[in-house]
């Protein structure tokens, strides 16, 4: 309460309640029994003078109990109103009993009040509550409006849903967002057509930009910027044409966040590629994720990563206790400890500079570090450079990957999270090979650990893996190669006509990760040990390449050309999700979908590590090629790992 009572304008708003508390008691009288009936206000006044005092504290306390001094005037808004009328609704049934139970019996002979008199009270004191709150707000609202109209705040135009427009429209006016000025909505919504929202018009639908913007400067308003809110990036209103108008017609063009515990508070930002998905974006229940890491001590391998970085910030996003990063990249792990740094976060971050290969520096951090979950996000994934360096591939994603589910079983973590690739099923590349064998040896562990559980022992930790599809505008996509070649002037290369991947967001990829984990550590805790996103239909990167040559606002095939190159090593022209004996099935959990795998036993899957490592020591390029065909499920006859120079 002292702290409560030290802000100055919290005690200007009490004492204003307090006084025209007061006022509406004394004017409702004044108005009923000026004219002498019922005794006139003669009579009342020494009674007045005895009740008045104890009913000003008395309401000052109804109004402490309905929040009447939290809110700001400036945002005085519906709720503040309807917390004013529940308030004086209390004080009206308490003058209601205080006039008919106490002074007309027993003290003053007759009502003091009456009924009518407390209803015109009651009116008369929502009105000097309410009133001055509205009209402040409406002044500083008028008082902003000619400060934006008079600043060097960009003419805007919002594309989206009008209730979406609301949130950035209330933003400008309150200061949050500057140098924007709303001069007109196009609505994708039939409904929302010849309305406002705040006063701001909807002039049509999003194809209607050119039209709008030529009308817009007949009245001397030069449109500067476009605006898409969530609404606006859905496939079907194709975006990319939204967008090639606009840089045609010279406006900068921004987008509103979809507000959530993933986002970060309300900001505009640049339009990416990644938020232009040939498909609804997945939607994530992030309340149940953050309950999920809350808390909790995490490690993340190749945190430094894209993936990996990400993944960090989503722990520190969801308050988790403890994170360690490990990263074999000094600039990249100095890098993600910097960005977590900024972050105000409850959550203790360490850093270490390690790599997964080293066996003794794995057992070693985890045994000190004593997580609950791992986050294993560390491999080398560039299929045309594992084709050629096939050995580091298997040091890595092979042997680094079970010194990261060995370490973290010793050092008894809950469950450890391996990230997959689609490339891993019928692999016809090392990366889909050496992915597919690390994915076995987790599942191997899984199940045995099941298996024990069956049989009446503890919950074992959980080894599961997530298998990616191609992460939009991760490090080495297509995205930022696309983006060079076009700002370059093209050509814009590409494999071939047919070749289609499966794409996914960084957002989207890390949600996955972290999703997988809460299902595989849930309360039913199933044998599923693979979890996929549903990525709906693959899409052709000729496709993709087009609309980031319109997203530039050019033309393909005019402005920038398309060369298709050829089918490199190691790559097919479709990606395969699960396996022909995995089968897959939902989960419960909106757009995660899982398998139960049918993998070797754990003895079975470690006799071929241990013979990849003694041939890899040997240099015995064919019994490496050997043991993987015999190894992995349908690995590409023929497909053998080129040469060393």
């Amino acid at each position: 309460m002292i702290e409560f009572l030290r802000s100055p304008r919290r005690v200007l708003i009490i004492v204003h309640d307090l006084v025209v508390t007061a006022l509406a008691v004394l004017v409702t009288l004044y108005i009923r029994f000026a004219d002498g009936q019922n005794g006139g206000l003669t009579v009342r006044y020494p009674w007045l003078v005895a009740i008045l005092p104890g009913y000003i504290v008395y309401a000052g306390i109804v109004y402490w109990y309905f929040n009447l001094y939290i809110g700001k005037w400036r945002f005085a808004s519906l709720q503040d109103l309807s917390n004013i009328v529940r308030a004086v609704t209390v004080l009206a049934v308490s003058l209601l009993v205080l006039d008919y139970i106490l002074l007309y019996p027993t003290l003053f002979g007759t009502y003091f009040f009456g009924k009518v008199t407390i209803a015109l009270y009651w009116l008369l004191q929502i009105f000097f509550l309410g009133g001055p709150r509205i009209s402040y707000r409406l002044f500083k609202h008028s008082r902003a409006q000619r400060k934006v109209k008079h600043s060097n705040a960009v003419p805007t135009l919002l594309i989206g849903h009008a209730a979406e427009t609301d949130v950035l429209i209330r933003a400008v006016e309150s200061g949050a967002v500057k140098n924007v000025l709303p001069v007109g909505i196009l609505s994708p919504s039939p409904a929302d057509q010849g309305s406002a929202v705040r006063r701001v018009a909807v002039r049509g639908r999003p194809g209607d930009l050119e039209k709008t913007v030529a009308a817009l400067a007949a009245q001397d308003i030069r449109v500067g910027r476009v605006v898409l809110a969530p609404s606006a990036l859905a496939p079907e209103l194709h975006p990319e044409t939204i967008l090639m108008q606009a840089r045609r017609l010279g406006l900068a063009t921004s987008r509103m966040p979809s507000l959530g515990v993933g986002e970060e508070a309300l900001h505009l930002a640049p339009v990416n590629v990644e938020d232009l998905l040939l498909r609804p974006s997945v939607k994530i229940d992030y309340g149940r994720l953050e309950n999920f890491i809350q808390g909790k001590t995490v490690v993340v391998t190749g945190g430094g990563g894209s993936i990996g970085a990400e993944i960090c910030e989503r722990v520190v996003n969801f308050r988790a206790g403890r994170l360690l990063v490990i990263e074999n990249s000094e600039p990249a792990l100095h890098a993600v400890l910097e960005q977590l740094a900024a972050k105000s976060s409850t959550t203790a971050v360490e850093g270490r500079i390690a790599d997964i290969r080293d066996r003794d520096r794995m057992f070693r951090l985890m045994a000190e570090f004593k997580p609950n979950l791992v986050f294993h996000a560390a491999a080398l994934k560039h299929v045309p450079l594992l084709e050629r360096d096939w050995d580091e591939g298997i040091k890595t994603n092979v042997f680094g990957s079970v010194n990261v589910a060995d370490a973290a079983v010793n050092a008894g973590a809950d469950a450890m999270v391996m990230i997959s690739t689609d490339k891993a099923i019928d692999p016809v590349s090392m990366l889909g090979a050496t992915k597919r064998l690390a994915e076995m040896y987790c599942q191997a562990l899984d199940a045995a650990g099941n298996a024990g559980r069956r049989n009446g022992g503890a919950p074992p930790m959980r080894m599961i893996a997530v298998r990616f599809g191609n992460v939009l505008a991760s490090n080495g996509s297509v995205v930022p190669k696309f983006k060079a070649q076009i700002e370059a002037g093209g050509p814009v290369t590409v494999t071939h006509p047919d070749m289609v991947r499966y794409f996914m967001t960084i957002r989207e990829a890390c949600d996955l990760v972290i999703t997988a984990a809460s299902h595989a550590l849930g309360p039913a805790r199933s044998d599923t040990s693979v979890y996929v996103l549903n990525m709906g239909q693959p899409i052709k990167i000729v496709d993709l390449a087009e609309r980031m040559i319109r997203l530039s606002g050019l033309e393909p095939g005019r402005d920038v050309d398309i060369v298709f190159t050829g089918i490199r090593p190691g790559e097919r022209l479709n990606e395969i999700l699960f396996a022909a004996e995995e089968g897959s099935s939902e989960i419960g959990i909106e757009g995660v979908v899982a398998a139960k795998p049918v993998c070797p036993s754990v003895a079975a899957v470690q006799a071929w590590i241990a013979r990849l490592e003694r041939d890899l020591e040997a240099g015995e390029r064919a019994a490496i090629y050997g043991v993987l065909r015999e190894a992995v499920p349908n690995f590409a006859v023929g497909a053998q790992p080129a040469a060393k120079q």
